[in-house]
């Protein structure tokens, strides 16, 4: 068993469990959410497409855990593609006081996709 294989598992979980957490705040909305979808230029009426879009990406990781391998990549990739658009919109926008959180759950994303590819 290699390095990649004993990382899947915790590394795709850890990945679920934060993006199905951070879509939670979109749907209610959060104050931080709105304050920040502002700033950043999004408008509020596209939080609940994106809130389901993450659990959509979340769901699928979730299934391709269970077996489906090809559905957790493109959960993955899907995920990849929602937040390296999420970190493009910061830096449009010349937000970069919270980079980090977009650039946090891409990096998972990328990770989550690896692994699910080489396992």
């Amino acid at each position: 068993m290699t390095v990649m294989h004993i990382a899947y598992v915790p590394v795709v979980v850890t990945t679920i469990a934060a993006t199905a957490a951070i879509a939670i705040p979109d749907l209610v909305p959060a104050q931080f959410v709105l304050a920040n979808s502002a700033r950043v230029g999004v408008s509020r009426s596209w939080l609940p497409t994106l809130a389901v879009l993450k659990l959509a990406g979340a769901g699928g990781l979730f299934v391709g855990l269970l077996g489906l391998r090809h559905i957790g990549i493109a959960a993955a990739v899907g995920l990849v593609l929602y937040f390296a658009g999420a970190v493009i919109v910061h830096v449009r926008a010349r937000v970069f006081s919270n980079i980090a959180f977009p650039a946090g759950y891409l990096l998972l994303s990328v990770l989550s996709l690896a692994l699910s590819a080489s396992h």
